[in-house]
């Protein structure tokens, strides 16, 4: 009996590697699937010299109706383009092509306005431990970084605009769901200025228009890393902040 005993936890061991082997093998294939759509896309990156009609962007909207613009992230992994549909679910495990991916694809609210003017606009992705979607998002938790890395890009199909960040959260969108509110209060400012980890002053006004850029953290259940940064059509705001 007692070698029985000993042959079958040998055998339930021998399954449990097997199994987490398994698993470990399709969460490369997904990372592979995730990497080698992205070198597809990258064709459709704009550059400097696409603009005004950022002509690259139109592209990619034809032939995935559902994009809305491409967003980059200098010293980040963060160089994707982003989409929106009728609910935040579709995306959370869809590519960019609606095919199952466990990465999913970077998404717009489904209740923002795809020109960027609601009052706050949110864009979602996949904390990806590989550093895809938005897994280099936490680099702003480093105060070093964010004092350093101020500015991203986000190209829509007829526009081009700046996003200056000025502040980075850890929270727990169950008890501060404001954050997620396309058309916040107006004491969402002085919010974000008491309970951000990291705050620049960069003269922020009521009628600014803030994307707010959220993905997963692991410091506790249900925590989201946020950066939010403000819109502009260029630069002209840093002489604000030195």
């Amino acid at each position: 009996m007692k070698k029985l005993i000993c042959i079958i936890l040998a055998l339930g061991f021998v399954g449990l590697i097997l199994y987490s082997g398994y698993q470990l093998w399709l969460i490369q294939i997904d990372y592979k699937g995730e990497a080698d759509l992205h070198s597809a896309v990258l064709e459709y990156k704009p550059q400097n010299d696409d603009e005004p009609g950022n002509q690259s962007v139109i592209d990619l909207l034809a032939k995935y109706p559902d994009t809305i613009g491409w967003l980059t992230i200098p010293n980040t992994s963060i160089d994707y383009p982003f989409v929106q549909s009728n609910d935040n679910d579709y995306y959370l495990r869809r590519d960019i092509n609606s095919s199952y991916a466990l990465a999913g694809t970077l998404f717009l609210d489904y209740r923002c306005e795809k020109d960027f003017t609601s009052r706050n606009t949110i864009i979602y992705g996949h904390h990806m431990k590989n550093g895809s979607m938005f897994g280099t998002l936490k680099a702003f938790a480093d105060k070093v970084f964010f004092d350093e890395n101020r500015h991203g890009t986000i190209y829509l199909p007829h526009e081009t605009l700046t996003l200056e960040f000025f502040a980075f959260l850890m929270i727990d969108p169950a008890t501060e769901s404001e954050i997620y509110n396309p058309m916040p209060s107006d004491v969402h400012l002085d919010y974000l200025q008491q309970n951000a980890r990291h705050y620049r002053d960069i003269g922020l006004a009521e009628g600014d228009r803030i994307v707010t850029l959220s993905t997963c953290a692991y410091e506790f259940d249900g925590a989201r890393y946020v950066v939010l940064g403000v819109l502009g059509a260029d630069h002209s705001r840093s002489s604000a902040i030195g």
